[in-house]
């Protein structure tokens, strides 16, 4: 390990302290990454990339600690909730246009043998219609 890569380690360590704390010096207090980053005066991306440890170090601190959520959990489980309203939404829907897929295929069963019946001698014809076989009876 080189020594910048060191004494960004022990800047990261002291800025998770100091946000944990609730005594940020230099950043705006949040438990997030960006503010971490913010706080020991490195680049996000160094957290991201060389520093992930330390990343998820910070966050499982902050969910023991302090009984929190980080934020970028909490905006996943949003998501996540949302994305169930959305596949329970449509799943309802999907069984109603099933339901109706059913009912349709009955109503075309139903006029397709109606069509394909040939019509009983009961029935009236229209006045401009003659009829080719007499009525029985």
């Amino acid at each position: 390990m080189t020594e910048q890569s060191t004494d960004e380690r022990a800047r990261i360590r002291a800025a998770i302290d100091r946000l944990l704390a609730g005594q940020p010096s230099a950043s705006d207090g949040a438990l997030t990454v960006v503010a971490l980053a913010a706080e020991a005066g490195v680049h996000r991306m160094a957290l991201q990339k060389r520093h992930a440890d330390l990343k998820h170090e910070f966050y499982e601190r902050v969910r023991t600690e302090t009984k929190q959520l980080p934020e970028s959990e909490k905006r996943l489980r949003k998501t996540v909730s949302d994305l169930k309203e959305t596949v329970a939404a449509q799943k309802a829907e999907i069984a109603t246009l099933r339901h109706q897929v059913t009912q349709l295929a009955l109503a075309n069963a139903v006029l397709t043998r109606q069509r394909h019946e040939p019509k009983k001698d009961s029935e009236e014809a229209p006045g401009n219609v003659i009829r080719l076989r007499p009525k029985e009876g």
